[in-house]
């Protein structure tokens, strides 16, 4: 009997072990389960930032092959603009040798003050394109010099707004109102870090009516060259992706996610009733920028719901992220960069015609001097030729009436009165 009962205890202390055993691999089961989930999120996530940081460094690499074509292209016009340079110091020396040659004896005093008048602009001009050239050979080099350096904050500033978004998320729950206003903060924070000049390249906060008399005010509205814009709205979707994150069971986490996508899908909505692009017409791009401040909430809805982005850009909205964002503003900044180095080639070719045609006419103005000295000689031989030459010269005559009795205090220098034959 004591046997029996012995087997039987044994029996069910194996069952009750058993049963503690399967409920302890259990929840081991489902716990290795979500860590594996959030592991392959976060894998996710890190293959997006690759790969954004795999275009980043394509784009540079082509900002730097053109910077360095750009380089080339200032470097062969310096050499065009010193050989122009040479040519004419030449040409001028050989010009002015073969005018002033037989003239250099004849010049007066005021001659010479007339000369430095007209060499000092010409000079002054010379003086201020050779400036020019070197400043933006300067500047080309500066710029290349401080892109990697540029690289660098890129992605630092890209860390610190996602350690910003996740220092604020507990601040910010609940207050739909305050939430707008950091998004902004964020937004005007990554625009004062690309390079872009605020009230030039970009505008905040900038007021339109409508048609029907409303009040626009988009939160950003950048520039390109040629006269076209895009327009940035901030957006922040933060309360239920902070449900989200923290939620303890798997039914927490799909009514939150539904929310945050929700959320999204109404700012989309919501922007583009506002009709943005048509405020600025002609200038604005085709399609309004919808900023999420928080990277990891873009990602999970990007992730969550595959078609959303599409779907928002057939509303003419374009979701952006921070770290997008951050790429677009720095080829916006190239591009202005490439506009300004345009306009300054375009100013130098401009300033050389400007010295040539200055040249031309100094040229003129030598010749001219040269025809007024000959003529000058040719009215001071003819009023000697008048004085001393000739049966009735002016000395002959004058001596003449000195012999027929007129007085004078002074005689005239003999060597006249030899040359007239008196």
């Amino acid at each position: 009997m004591e046997i029996l009962y012995l087997f039987t205890g044994t029996i069910i202390g194996a069952l009750i072990a058993w049963l503690i055993f399967k409920l302890i691999t259990g929840n081991l089961t489902q716990k290795l389960q979500f860590t594996e989930q959030q592991f392959n999120e976060v894998k996710q996530s890190f293959a997006v930032q690759e790969k954004t940081i795999i275009d980043l460094n394509r784009q540079i690499s082509a900002r730097e092959a053109e910077l360095r074509h750009t380089h080339d292209k200032l470097t062969q016009y310096k050499q065009d603009v010193e050989q122009l340079q040479e040519k004419f110091r030449l040409e001028f020396k050989n010009l002015a040798n073969d005018i002033l040659e037989e003239k250099t004896k004849k010049f007066t005093e005021q001659n010479k003050t007339n000369l430095d008048q007209v060499l000092k602009p010409l000079q002054e001009k010379i003086s201020d394109f050779q400036k020019q050239v070197k400043d933006n050979l300067s500047e080309e080099t500066k710029q290349r010099s401080t892109l990697q350096e540029q690289l660098r904050h890129l992605t630092e500033l890209n860390r610190r707004v996602g350690d910003e978004a996740r220092a604020l998320t507990t601040a910010l729950k609940g207050e739909t109102k305050t939430q707008g206003n950091w998004g902004e903060i964020i937004l005007e924070s990554i625009l004062e870090k690309s390079g872009l000049v605020k009230d030039r390249e970009y505008k905040v906060q900038e007021s339109f009516t409508t048609s029907d008399g409303r009040r626009q005010q988009p939160d950003v509205i950048v520039y390109y060259p040629g006269e076209r814009c895009i327009i940035i709205d901030s957006k922040v979707s933060l309360t239920a992706y902070e449900r989200y994150v923290n939620a303890t069971d798997e039914a927490e986490r799909v009514d939150s996610l539904k929310e945050h996508l929700l959320s999204v899908r109404q700012h989309i909505s919501g922007l583009s009733q506002k009709n943005y692009p048509d405020l600025v017409k002609n200038k604005s791009l085709d399609f309004v920028m919808l900023f999420m401040a928080v990277e990891p909430a873009y990602l999970l809805a990007m992730q969550s719901e595959p078609e959303l982005w599409n779907n928002a850009y057939q509303k003419r909205v374009l979701l952006i992220s921070p770290t997008n964002l951050i790429a677009a503003l720095k080829l916006i900044e190239s591009m202005w960069k490439q506009e300004f180095q345009n306009r300054n080639a375009q100013q130098i070719a401009e300033k050389a015609g400007d010295m040539y045609d200055k040249f031309q006419g100094f040229v003129q103005d030598l010749i001219s001097i040269g025809r007024q000295m000959d003529s000058a000689k040719k009215n001071y031989e003819e009023a000697m030729n008048k004085l001393y030459s000739g049966k009735g010269n002016l000395v002959r005559r004058a001596e003449e009436l000195r012999e027929l009795g007129v007085k004078s205090r002074k005689d005239l220098p003999p060597t006249l009165l030899d040359r007239a034959g008196a």
